[in-house]
């Protein structure tokens, strides 16, 4: 039997394995020569010419031949060839006929062929049903615990393989080397440091820290958890050092952004392969060094596919796309990952319709193609788009999981934003539908679902849904709450004016809350005119991040909107005390290749009289078609005229106003700030998509905002 395996590079314990399993296998053929189903003889020529049809790799025909003489009875030593004759084609069909077949003819218990049945489901895909099996076994042994444990790990379910390790030691199974490897691999998948070090005290009580077969994925158990020291720690104790062991060492260090470190240790390494130079590549490209990248990819002796992927997608994650699409095509034979490295690449960087014509050019789309340009579309602010892309890949039957759902919830739930205006809240329904649909089809939700459904809620004015959610996430899903959950229960209460409920739900939380989560209600403050909570916010903000501006503007804000311009005073004169200065706003766009910049009222550009006077004409129609400045958000004690010429001179509408004076009619205008975009300039942007019939995509500090047609695709939250 071959047993399911997490590659770490413990290629030698398989083999251990193996060899017990095939004595353990000749004991059980020996004992099955013997005995057959229900004590009968069964026509022995029929099934030497079954198992010869195994052995000679004719599958499709032994199995017609078992399935089709309905009375037909076999030892569990042909089931077993049947089963592994599957796993080699890896012929779920064939697996499935044959497992029908063994509970027609009541095959009695017998933990080898279950084993086998289990990872016959496992290696043709199907961890579900694998699951299934393996509940149902009357009994079970250390390989059996070990090779679904494995699975889950490899499969990506790491909750479950984590999950399932539990309970074999509450079985009272020992768990070996392989069962310990692919419990740490689960543990770095979930960046799990509490479950890694639980395992690691029980790797040391056991003696097998030193171990290869264990520590390799200890060690990157502890990289993915950003211990890297500790990593390294595991590495140098290491009795013997693979060469699995060193690329794992240097994936952990590019990884935490220490790249140096990992130079270091390539040149010292006793021998490369391909690995090591790929983890070198996507390690510069990951952390912005592309040209030491690229130099590594021309040097390296014998590129393959994942060497080209890798530098086709640091050149597109580092805004490099026209070397990337170079790449591509000079790359001897592109392919799914290839083109789904491009797709992404497109779509991270705000160019839609290039990824959408890659995405329908592309030969053969997988799940990971549709899930890119998905994501790419909810990132970007699409959200119709998405959930349309979403349903077309229904029809298309691709079955979408959890990375699907991570990313068409919060379109739904930003859908739900956009409608709050309209007093609907249909997309809000569509994403809780969604987040049932993914629970009925046995997906398990996660942290970052909750977020979404929760999101869902507050944008779409759900708050008793809301409230339910929040209260199942430990009851039922065995998910303990974190800061972003929290976050989204204060935003929930607050844009719903439950302001004393946000403040009490804040002052009931089990963890301390963070900086941001009072920011939030303290953002409600300024919306609902609750100058007296907001003052106690802030206050409590102050002493929370005494150097952080953001409290103090928004109190400001607060404050402007009452016109009480004393207070506003008092804390402009508190800021100077405490030597805090606002980072002062900037907004950039690139024409042509070529970046520019804007400060508010700056007129250092070659530009300026064009700039501003097309300013004042947008302007001028915006009045007209009903625009009314929100002058709450001018901090300064001054005339109506002057806020208004303060408001129109922000960084990003003199941007907006270059762009559009140096852009060809009907392209889209993107623009760049380093802060969070004003409310003013939010309205004033979406009346002048409208005004001059394009498309303003400006990406803030918090988020993509997609204006057109008068609409942003935030839903005015941000």
């Amino acid at each position: 039997m071959e047993v399911f395996w997490v590659n770490n590079g413990s290629h030698s314990i398989l083999e251990q394995r193996g060899k017990r399993m095939r004595v353990s296998f000749f004991f059980f053929q020996r004992r099955m020569a013997t005995t057959s189903i229900h004590q009968t003889q069964p026509t022995n020529t029929l099934l030497a010419h079954v198992k010869r049809l195994c052995k000679q790799g004719s599958l499709k025909e032994a199995v017609h031949i078992v399935c089709s003489h309905s009375n037909l009875t076999l030892d569990l030593c042909t089931y077993v060839y049947l089963l592994q004759g599957c796993i080699q084609k890896k012929s779920l069909i064939d697996g499935k006929r044959i497992h029908a077949h063994m509970n027609k003819m009541g095959v009695k218990e017998d933990m080898v062929l279950h084993n086998t049945l289990v990872n016959m489901y496992i290696k043709c895909g199907n961890v579900a049903d694998a699951r299934r099996v393996f509940d149902q076994m009357p009994e079970r042994d250390a390989c059996s615990w070990t090779v679904m444990i494995a699975a889950y790990a490899r499969h990506g379910f790491a909750d479950e393989a984590l999950n399932l390790f539990h309970q074999m030691y509450q079985t009272g199974v020992e768990p070996d080397e392989l069962a310990f490897s692919s419990a740490l691999s689960a543990c770095a998948s979930l960046a799990s440091l509490e479950w890694g070090l639980e395992i690691h005290q029980e790797i040391i009580r056991r003696g097998l820290q030193f171990h290869v077969y264990v520590a390799n994925p200890l060690l990157d158990m502890y990289a993915k958890c950003g211990k890297i020291q500790e990593a390294r720690e595991v590495f140098d104790r290491m009795h013997q050092r693979t060469i699995i062991s060193w690329n794992a060492m240097i994936a952990g260090y590019t990884q935490n952004g220490l790249v140096d470190e990992a130079l270091k240790l390539f040149e010292g390494m006793p021998q490369r392969n391909v690995v090591s130079w790929n983890a070198m590549i996507a390690g510069f490209a990951q952390n912005g060094f592309v040209a030491e990248a690229l130099k590594f990819f021309r040097e390296m002796p014998q590129p393959n596919e994942v060497s080209w992927n890798a530098m086709i997608a640091g050149f597109a994650q580092n805004g490099l796309l026209d070397e990337a699409a170079e790449l591509f095509k000079e790359m001897p034979q592109q392919n799914v990952v290839s083109w789904n490295a491009m797709i992404s690449g497109y779509a991270q960087n705000g160019l839609i319709d290039a990824a959408l014509k890659l995405f329908k050019e592309m030969p053969q789309q997988n799940e990971a193609s549709w899930n890119a340009m998905i994501a790419g579309l909810a990132q970007n602010g699409y959200f119709e788009e998405a959930l349309k892309l979403y349903r077309e890949m229904q029809l298309a039957a691709v079955k979408p999981d959890t990375k699907t759902f991570a990313s068409i919830l919060p379109a739904c739930a930003n859908l739900a934003a956009l409608e709050q205006g309209y007093a609907m809240n249909g997309h809000g329904k569509e994403a809780l539908k969604l987040f049932e649909q993914m629970k009925h089809s046995g997906m398990s939700p996660n942290h970052v679902t909750m977020v979404s459904v929760l999101c869902a809620c507050s944008h779409a004015g759900l708050v008793h849904e809301g409230c339910q959610y929040f209260n199942c996430m430990t009851k039922y899903y065995n998910i303990t709450p974190a800061m972003e959950h929290y976050m989204c229960m204060v935003d929930l209460l607050g844009r719903a004016g439950l302001l004393d409920e946000a403040k009490d739900f804040i002052n009931r939380m089990p963890i301390k809350p963070d900086p941001v989560v009072w920011i939030c209600l303290l953002g409600a403050c300024r919306v609902h005119n609750n100058v007296e909570l907001g003052e106690w916010v802030a206050n409590c903000l102050f002493d929370l991040e005494p150097k952080n501006a953001t409290p103090y503007v928004l109190l400001s804000n607060v404050y402007a909107a009452g016109g009480r311009w004393n207070d506003i005073e008092k804390v402009r004169k508190m800021m100077n005390d405490r030597g805090i200065k606002k980072t002062p706003g900037c907004s950039w766009i690139e024409i042509n290749k070529e970046v520019h910049a804007f400060l508010t009222g700056d007129r250092s550009h070659p530009q300026t009289h064009m700039i501003y006077k097309e300013v004042e004409r947008l302007s001028s129609e915006m009045k007209v078609a009903g625009y009314v400045p929100d002058t709450t958000f001018v901090l300064n004690d001054v005339k109506e005229e002057e806020m208004e010429q303060i408001l129109c001179h922000h960084s990003e509408r003199l941007a907006i106003a270059f762009g559009l004076l140096n852009t060809p009619p009907g392209t889209i205008v993107r623009v760049v700030k380093n802060l969070r975009v004003c409310g003013d300039c939010h309205t004033a942007t979406k009346f002048i998509s409208k005004i001059v019939a394009r498309e303003i995509v400006v990406r803030d500090a918090n988020r993509y905002h997609h204006f057109k047609d008068g609409q942003c695709s935030c839903g005015d939250y941000w």
